[in-house]
């Protein structure tokens, strides 16, 4: 069974076999039985499936959960219907890696894609699309007419490019969606494994990345940069935003429609961004926060708390432009 496509799923498990493998020292004896198929996102887990909750920022979506169980603490439990069994851990996020581990034993890594064939040998699958030299192109690919796949570059298993896109020299899309009229520049990575680990004493336990990249339509992606997959949800750019060269995009980022990103802006995962966001070349965007729509980011600024929509910000921590002038002048005094 494959999970988006992607990814082998393994499973379903019984619920008190996911128990043993989190130590969790609940008894919940009359569910032991219970098949459990998959670990989802607050809001996409269905009745068989386990998710997870370890922030508060999270209850207004937590409490309407369809979850059958949730992975959490003490403290946030509250948040959770009542409808929903709570799995109280020391460390959720540790909890949820071993778990998804269970389900997707394949995606902490990414592994070579063994169904690789020069595009020379598949051309007749793919009317209307041209293919540069040195191209390698996965099974069950889709390709949309009018297309172009640049040289020495590789297009993994199950990955899906509209119509009339252009891919430049030297990219390897995995794990990805592509719609019509999207422009990648030479050099970029998309749908690669994010950076998702827990630290521990031993050894940084990996954590499997299961979510994919989704490229709205007209979208551009910069030269060298890197844009990677989701850990369960999918990260996603909108209609018409454009990006520029070497930007670093984290798993879980959302961006609205017609956002300009300036080079060398880097974000950190679980962030998401309204419409019509500007954003000046080597800002830098703090994880799991919101930035609203027709908000302006000056170059260099470290964004480290959520923005409302309309507003210019500037400045480490990011402040409005009217205080960081007022700090400025401060500083020439």
């Amino acid at each position: 069974m494959l999970h988006n496509g992607f990814f082998e799923k393994k499973g379903p498990f019984p619920f008190e076999t996911i128990l043993k493998e989190i130590n969790s020292v609940d008894d919940f004896v009359s569910f032991k039985k219970k098949k459990i198929y998959g670990i989802d996102t607050l809001t996409n887990a269905k009745e068989k499936e386990i998710t997870f909750l370890n922030s508060s920022k999270y209850a207004k979506i937590s409490i309407k959960t369809n979850a059958f169980a949730c992975i959490t603490s003490p403290n946030l439990s509250k948040f959770l219907p009542k409808s929903c069994i709570k799995i109280n851990v020391k460390n959720v996020l540790f909890a949820v890696t071993k778990i998804s581990k269970m389900f997707y034993p394949k995606a902490d890594l990414d592994y070579p894609d063994k169904n690789l064939v020069e595009s020379k040998k598949v051309k007749k699958k793919y009317p209307g699309v041209f293919f540069g030299k040195n191209v390698f192109i996965g099974k069950n690919v889709k390709i949309g007419k009018n297309s172009i796949i640049s040289s020495n570059s590789i297009i993994e298993s199950y990955v899906t490019i509209g119509k009339n896109c252009l891919i430049g020299s030297c990219v390897v899309v995995r794990n990805s969606l592509i719609k019509n009229n999207v422009y990648i520049q030479d050099g970029c990575k998309i749908g690669v494994k994010g950076f998702g680990f827990i630290p521990l004493n031993e050894k940084n336990f990996r954590t499997p990345h299961i979510g994919k990249v989704i490229l709205e339509d007209g979208v551009e992606i910069g030269a060298n940069s890197t844009i990677d997959r989701g850990s369960l949800s999918d990260t996603i750019i909108g209609k018409n935003t454009f990006i520029d060269n070497q930007v670093h995009i984290a798993h879980n980022v959302s961006i609205g429609k017609n956002c300009m990103i300036a080079g060398q802006v880097g974000f950190a995962g679980s962030s998401s961004l309204g419409d019509n966001v500007v954003i000046g070349g080597q800002a830098g965007i703090s994880g799991h926060l919101k930035i609203g729509n027709n908000v302006k980011i000056g170059g260099g600024s470290g964004v480290i708390q959520d923005i409302p929509d309309n507003k210019q910000v500037m400045g480490y921590p990011a402040v409005t432009i009217k205080e960081f002038i007022k700090q400025r002048k401060k500083i020439n005094e």
